[in-house]
């Protein structure tokens, strides 16, 4: 969420600042109003500082590029960290870790100890580097996974890195995920026409930051095409959120902490309502559920708005197993997604 709030602060200044653009080169832009003569000084004074038409683009450009990069980056590195300070939970013991995880925490403390001095790592202390790898192995208090011992990484995120990235944390095959899902797909289809792969964008965009990073750019976006990338930012990072989700599920399901209670077998999009047949299960208005399907990389949480039995509306319902519910969800869904429940304490 705070992604997609980030985002839509960048779209809104692309939006801005082409207007502004639009009226501050018409033809004889002398703004008049029917407000007050003062609110037109003000105006006019505005369009008598302007930069050139070309130099305001490349600035725009620099800026949109440089900061999506920059919300990107923080992004992915907080979802990693987040799932890493989960995997204690999720795994109480430290050999029950996979072995690249276990492997990866141990080479990426050693990494950690030798550039202790770096700036970017001020936060950190030998003795915090060193306890969770330390009370791991011994098991005389909970471990923890040091973050920055999994992210330490020159390269920019493109496709290689960040499955690598996924994959030492423990979350193998990430990219074929973002390819699945249905955020990316739209993209690719309904703006791209299929011209382009994820890859390929992802590939783009970071091309458009380093060249504004790093020089003067040689292909200068207009605000259609700044959109654009904002659109993609939003939708990579939503895939890669709910793969993340995805991971936690699949584990606390073998823990006993989530259970699968139900599969929508009918959608209809008009009424943006369906049918689930569930097992025995109590269900209210305003629960929460997680809809499933790894198939079609989706797993995300639903809040129930209706409840339907034989067509009757009810706000709690004691299921049976095997019974078919009319849903209505305050997001849409679709056929075959399996529904998910936390536990209870």
């Amino acid at each position: 969420m705070t992604v997609k709030v980030n985002i839509a602060t960048v779209s809104s200044i692309i939006k801005t600042n082409n207007r502004l653009m639009e009226i501050s080169f018409a033809s004889g832009a002398v703004i008049k109003t029917e407000t007050s003569e003062e609110a037109d000084l003000i105006l006019n004074n505005l369009l008598q500082d302007i930069p050139k038409a070309r130099e305001w683009r490349i600035y725009d450009h620099c800026a949109v590029v440089t900061r999506l990069y920059a919300i990107y980056e923080r992004f992915v590195e907080e979802l990693i960290s987040d799932w890493l300070i989960l995997l204690p939970e999720l795994y109480p013991c430290y050999s029950d870790l996979e072995e690249t995880i276990r492997n990866t925490h141990r080479v990426g403390v050693g990494r950690l100890l030798v550039e202790l001095n770096k700036s970017r790592y001020e936060h950190l202390t030998s003795e915090k580097v060193m306890q969770g790898l330390f009370y791991g192995n011994t098991g005389e208090k909970e471990y923890e996974l040091l973050p920055d011992a999994f992210l330490i990484h020159e390269q920019n995120l493109r496709r290689e890195t960040l499955e690598r990235l996924f994959a030492n944390a423990g979350i193998s095959n990430a990219w074929v995920w973002v390819e699945k899902h249905r955020a990316i797909k739209h993209f690719l289809e309904e703006i791209r026409g299929n011209q382009n792969t994820a890859e390929g964008e992802l590939n783009e965009f970071i091309s458009y930051r380093n060249d504004a990073a790093h020089g003067v750019p040689d292909d200068v976006l207009g605000a259609s095409a700044l959109l654009e990338l904002c659109d993609f930012i939003d939708a990579l990072c939503e895939a890669l959120a709910e793969l993340v989700t995805y991971q936690v599920i699949k584990r606390k399901k073998l823990i006993g902490k989530i259970r699968e209670v139900g599969t929508i077998i009918g959608w209809f999009k008009r009424a943006n309502a369906g049918v689930a047949k569930v097992a025995e299960i109590k269900l209210s208005v305003g629960n929460q559920l997680f809809l499933v399907s790894e198939d079609t990389s989706c797993c995300y949480l639903v809040t129930i708005k209706s409840l339907h039995v034989n067509d009757n509306p009810v706000n709690d319902l004691q299921t049976t197993t095997g019974m078919e519910v009319g849903l209505k969800f305050d997001l849409n869904a679709k056929k075959g997604l399996r529904l998910y429940q936390l536990q209870m304490e």
